[in-house]
């Protein structure tokens, strides 16, 4: 459960390490972001020569929460810590190389790209 104010580390190479939730999309009233929505924030800390710089606005896609998520077989999953991965205006990832696992549930939201990448899917 992501909300606005919410910080959240990157798992991608895009050079940003922590960003900062302004915004969760989808309706006017939509308070929380789970695993496979996407977000709007804003770069906090990132690397010298990097693709973002600190301050940068961009769109984020939620790809792991520390809150569980039940699937349709009954299980739970949830992960050590919050994390997203940078996209740009088509909803590709800005990164090369995705750190960490992610979850299947970005299969059904249409995230191949990041799926393909990441080392494990759980």
């Amino acid at each position: 459960m992501i909300q606005a104010e919410t910080r959240l580390t990157v798992a991608d190479n895009s050079g940003a390490k922590t960003v900062h939730c302004l915004k969760v999309l989808g309706g006017s009233r939509r308070r929380y972001a789970s695993i496979g929505d996407i977000i709007v924030v804003s770069v906090k800390e990132a690397i010298p020569n990097a693709k973002v710089k600190k301050g940068d606005v961009l769109k984020a896609v939620v790809v792991r929460t520390k809150k569980e998520i039940k699937r349709p077989d009954g299980t739970y999953i949830r992960f050590d810590d919050n994390s997203a991965v940078l996209i740009n205006a088509s909803q590709e990832p800005i990164g090369t190389r995705i750190f960490g696992p992610v979850a299947r549930e970005l299969r059904s939201r249409k995230f191949m790209k990041i799926i393909s990448l990441a080392p494990e899917v759980l």
